[in-house]
């Protein structure tokens, strides 16, 4: 694309997907903090990028003068330094405050900013190789470049790479393919580039037309953004003082806000213009955190050890040891105190209890297991749709597939099986070397990430009085079989382990991050390790944090991302509390009590609002956790309320409490 003569050198900071407009533009007298008192700058003359010994190019120059005989005087103020007791350099602010107003469209301003202030966004040389690269002038643009500072020998080499590939992509593109062809031996093989990459380029001179070469190369054309975004991947080869990066102003900002974000622990919002503020520093109300019980549901006549929220979060399914698991349906009054909760079904056919709950990606089938046993449920109607009986042991995990088109299933029996979404068996990872005690599938369908225990071989038999050294250095009396626990990590479409991890405790749960790239990890305590909730990153494959202060010595108990960008870590406990983190800092954030006797075995984020979650325990309820309502006494007469009838369904207006629904 050729830019006119009005923009053409504000191209480096426009965004690829919009156009500018011209904004307003005004003068007013400027303070810039110095009382008013006029200055001198120090400078004789217009400059580029603050080299006192370049002068500006003609067209800025020209434009400059332009602006100087309508009125427009420069402003001269002492120093290099913004204010007086600053440390931000002048010019490079204004630089940037210009580049900024070419941004969003006001190229008056922004050049009426560089009559007033001297400075210039850019020399011509930058210009020149930015026009260079938007034509497609591969022939001048290297010579542009050269002249731009580019020192390291590594670093000409790579930008020389990347153009002489535009250059040839383009070719192939237009259908010149011995052009293209000649460019792929005389340029970029004698580049020295990794035979695989060199390989990759050579093998698009077979693609059967300009279509296909832009889906194998994963490019967009020379008619879409691929050369403003070459011109991004060449600006790290540049000195950032010749050639602004993009955005350079709106990157500091969004610095800022992760900043001001990661230093809020109760940071639970989405970011937007509602809620971050260039005029505040950012502090989210931690008062508007989740730490009131808002709803008891009490339809379980047994300790309640799973649940989990359907996508759309309008729904909550629970698992018992009563044999039977509820969906509940959960009203969309933003009011608690109002709020309608009913026990939609309550699925009783379970010869067992009941372990895993699973949601499709449609909400319309839910999955249950109880022992060996995997129920799939109609979740309208209530009905049972299949029974399967594959495996031979306890299901103890039960997960969907990102795309929503299969489940898989684990089990104390060693068998990881996929399923289609029908209930018919698929695949099978065969016997694993793990009693697999959960597992989790990442959101970006590459990895299966699976815990369980692993059964070492035995030593020799020999006198019992004789020892042995396990693996990992536990001693062991000769004639045992010991036992450690392993976390493994599958690569979903071979089917083979990319990691495996030894870790000591009985690990019960294992949670993976919305952007697959944590694994979050319930270890109990035994003989000589701590109960601890471990973050393992799996690109680093490194443990990264712990988290403390929960107990869990005997109980399954399992844990939780949550919150806006899965900023919190929730778990249960034995001694009948709800713990919150922050992920981040690993700082306990809350200790939630409410909860009868016994664990609190799985605590659930509702998807689709970060100010709720759920959590089951073995007092037979349900909490549901929000932040404390506006009026508290409206609140406590709406738990007290209970309105039931036996069939399971609830009526009327008392929705906190749904007390012996379960026969």
């Amino acid at each position: 694309m050729r830019l006119t003569e009005t923009d053409n050198d504000s191209t480096l900071s426009v965004s690829f997907d919009s156009t500018q407009e011209a904004g307003p533009s005004s003068t007013a007298p400027l303070a810039n903090g110095h009382n008013g008192v006029t200055k001198t700058n120090g400078y004789s003359g217009s400059y580029a990028n603050g080299n006192s010994k370049t002068r500006s190019p003609d067209g800025i120059e020209g434009r400059v003068a332009e602006r100087s005989r309508m009125g427009i005087s420069r402003v001269s103020l002492p120093g290099s330094t913004l204010y007086d007791d600053s440390t931000i350099d002048r010019e490079e602010f204004v630089r940037l405050v210009i580049q900024s107003l070419r941004d969003v469209g006001y190229i008056e301003s922004a050049a009426t900013l560089e009559a007033e202030s001297g400075y210039t966004m850019e020399s011509a040389e930058v210009s020149e190789f930015r026009q260079c690269i938007l034509d497609g002038d591969w022939d001048n643009a290297e010579a542009a470049l050269l002249r731009l500072g580019v020192a390291d020998e590594d670093g000409l080499w790579e930008a020389r790479f990347y153009i002489s590939q535009q250059k040839y992509l383009e070719l192939l593109e237009a259908g010149k393919t011995g052009a293209a062809l000649t460019i792929l031996r005389q340029e970029l093989a004698p580049l020295n580039v990794e035979p695989d990459q060199l390989h990759s380029l050579s093998s698009l001179l077979m693609c059967a037309d300009s279509s296909d070469l832009r889906q194998r190369a994963n490019w967009d054309g020379a008619s879409g953004t691929s050369r403003r975004r070459l011109l991004v991947d060449l600006q790290r080869y540049i000195p950032s003082s010749v050639m602004i990066p993009q955005r350079r102003f709106a990157t500091l900002l969004d610095q800022a806000r992760n900043y001001q974000q990661n230093r809020c622990l109760y940071h639970n919002a989405p970011t937007n213009a509602r809620t971050f503020s260039l005029y505040t520093d950012h502090l989210c109300d931690e008062h508007a955190f989740p730490r009131v019980a808002t709803a008891i549901l009490d339809g379980h006549t047994d300790e309640v050890w799973n649940l989990q929220w359907s996508h759309s979060g309008n729904f909550l399914a629970t698992a018992s040891k009563d044999n039977s698991a509820i969906i509940w349906r959960v009203g969309t009054e933003e009011d608690p105190s109002t709020r309608d909760y009913c026990a939609q079904h309550i699925l009783r056919e379970h010869p067992f209890p009941v372990g895993c709950v699973a949601w499709s990606l449609d909400d319309s089938i839910l999955l249950t297991a109880a022992e060996n046993y995997i129920r799939m449920w109609n979740t309208r109607t209530g009905v049972i749709v299949r029974v399967l009986d594959t495996h031979t042991d306890v299901v103890t995990a039960l997960v969907w597939l990102p795309d929503g088109s299969g489940f898989i299933s684990g089990g104390l029996d060693r068998k990881i099986i996929l399923w289609d979404a029908d209930g018919k068996q698929r695949d099978t990872w065969g016997r694993t070397p793990i009693r697999v005690t959960d597992l989790a599938i990442t959101p970006d369908y590459t990895r299966l990430v699976a815990i369980g225990m692993y059964d070492t071989p035995a030593p020799p038999t020999a006198a019992a009085t004789d020892t042995a050294t396990a693996s990992g250095g536990t001693t062991v009396v000769s004639g045992t079989r010991p036992s450690e626990n392993r976390v493994i990590v599958y690569d979903l479409a071979t089917k083979q382990p990319t990691l495996t991890i030894r870790m000591e405790g009985e690990l019960t749960s294992v949670k993976i991050s919305q952007d697959s790239r944590y694994a979050l990890i319930n270890r109990s305590s035994g003989a000589d390790t701590p109960c601890e909730i471990h973050l393992w990153d799996l690109k680093e494959e490194q443990l990264v944090r712990k988290y403390t202060g929960q107990t869990q010595s005997e109980h399954v108990i399992r844990s939780c991302f949550g919150g806006v960008d899965d900023n919190f870590i929730a778990s249960g406990s034995e001694d009948g509390h709800v713990y919150l983190w922050h992920r981040d800092t690993g700082t306990l954030l809350e200790d939630l009590a409410g909860h009868g006797n016994g664990s609190v075995n799985a605590v659930a984020w509702n998807p689709n609002d970060a100010r709720m979650l759920a959590t089951c325990s073995d007092d037979h309820t349900i909490r549901i956790w929000e932040a404390a309502p506006t009026h508290p006494l409206s609140l406590q007469s709406h738990l007290d309320e209970v309105d039931y009838d036996h069939s399971g369904k609830g009526k009327g207006k008392g929705r906190g409490s749904w007390a012996g629904i379960v026969n």
